[in-house]
């Protein structure tokens, strides 16, 4: 008990002066040992890094996870070190809504059918988003956050290892250049008509005094530059591993990267296919909307004769001259545009042609489009100027 008290009163003293020494320097009544010009830049770069670090890291969370609530019941389930719990995205609820519908409006109606569909490709986003937060949480947060709970707080324990050895060395300073010139004002010779002999030896013993003071003052001195040289290079070690950081920071966003890429992808490739299908159907539901039709519905009341009528009617190509590339060749020049049902249309992204049959695309450039029968519903003819070819329908916006 005894002991515990006196490293108490130890303790209470060392802090005594460390606050003594802090608040002298904060006032400009106390000389601070600097810090070489590399070291601070050191330390700059550090509280750089650990501040970018933990913004990056709050940001990406918000990326991954939009919703507040959701985000504060990860932490607190990884603070307890318990299993987070499966969370249905957004796109896979969509999803079920979707069907839901689907199954009571009627699944063979052809909003039903669409509903199906679309629910499905909604799904396969959600799990690709799944996917997505699952390998950027591992490849990318994690390595972040064991940054910012390791590391800095081991650079940061450190740091503070070192403020209390600098201001210990500061104060040795202090103490033993007041007892140096306490020194010197002791050994000073006094005035020998107005000083008795009893004072000489007084003067002698308080000179004597403050030498064991001066001497004592170098030693605690000695041993406080010591403490802090050595302090000062365990902390300037841990400040360059700061460029080790970095180097696996950067492996780590080129994953994060790699697996967004890899997320954007599965969702075009996902909804390409939705468009496709979407297009063939809504093709049969509504002829005419995409593509013009060569022929009425009815044949016109008129009385012209059936040879005068079938002079006047365009001339169509069969439906094996329109076959896709492999079944049989186009031929397009002996390819006529009907008389109605060209439209214009917008091309929404670059594309380069297959064969010969096929129409390079340039993006946002405008073409005009057309549809003959027997054509497959996910291409049509493609114009501009005294070029023409087939062209992708999911790569056109068909203008009105």
């Amino acid at each position: 008990m005894d002991f515990n008290m006196k490293k108490l009163a130890s303790d209470a003293g060392i802090f005594f002066t460390r606050a003594v020494q802090f608040t002298e320097e904060k006032f400009g009544q106390a000389e601070k040992t600097e810090l070489d010009a590399h070291f601070e830049n050191l330390l700059a770069r550090a509280d750089s890094t650990k501040n970018w670090t933990e913004k990056i890291l709050r940001q990406t969370e918000v990326l991954l996870q939009p919703n507040p609530s959701a985000r504060v019941e990860e932490f607190l389930y990884e603070k307890l070190d318990r299993k987070v719990p499966s969370r249905v995205t957004n796109g896979e609820l969509l999803a079920q809504y979707m069907a839901e519908a689907a199954s009571e409006l009627g699944p063979t109606t052809p909003y039903g059918k669409t509903l199906l569909k679309v629910a499905e490709a909604e799904k396969q986003l959600g799990a690709a988003e799944r996917d997505f937060i699952h390998t950027a949480s591992i490849s990318f947060l994690t390595p972040l956050r064991n940054f910012l709970e390791g590391d800095w707080k081991t650079i940061s324990k450190e740091r503070r290892l070192l403020q209390n050895r600098r201001l210990d060395l500061d104060a040795c300073k202090a103490r033993l250049k007041k007892a140096k010139a306490a020194e010197a004002k002791a050994t000073t010779v006094p005035d020998f008509q107005e000083t008795r002999p009893r004072n000489y030896i007084l003067s002698a013993s308080a000179s004597a005094l403050w030498n064991d003071e001066v001497d004592k003052a170098e030693q605690e001195l000695r041993v406080a530059q010591t403490e802090f040289d050595r302090q000062a290079e365990v902390t300037r070690l841990l400040l360059e591993g700061i460029s080790s950081t970095h180097v696996n920071h950067l492996r780590c966003l080129h994953e994060f990267v790699k697996s967004q890429t890899t997320y954007y992808a599965q969702c075009y490739r996902h909804m390409l296919d939705l468009q496709k299908q979407l297009g063939s159907s809504q093709g049969a539901i509504f002829p005419g909307t995409f593509v013009g039709t060569t022929e009425p519905a009815s044949p016109p009341l008129s009385s012209t004769s059936p040879t005068t009528a079938a002079a006047t009617m365009p001339v169509v190509p069969s439906v094996a001259s329109l076959a896709p590339p492999g079944e049989a060749s186009l031929c397009l020049e002996e390819v006529a545009p009907p008389a109605s049902g060209t439209r214009k249309a917008r091309v929404l992204y670059d594309y380069e042609a297959a064969d010969s049959s096929e129409l390079a695309l340039l993006a946002d450039e405008l073409i005009t489009v057309y549809s003959l029968p027997g054509m497959d519903p996910d291409w049509l003819i493609g114009e501009r100027g005294n070029k023409k070819g087939k062209v992708p329908v999911t790569y056109l916006e068909l203008l009105s």
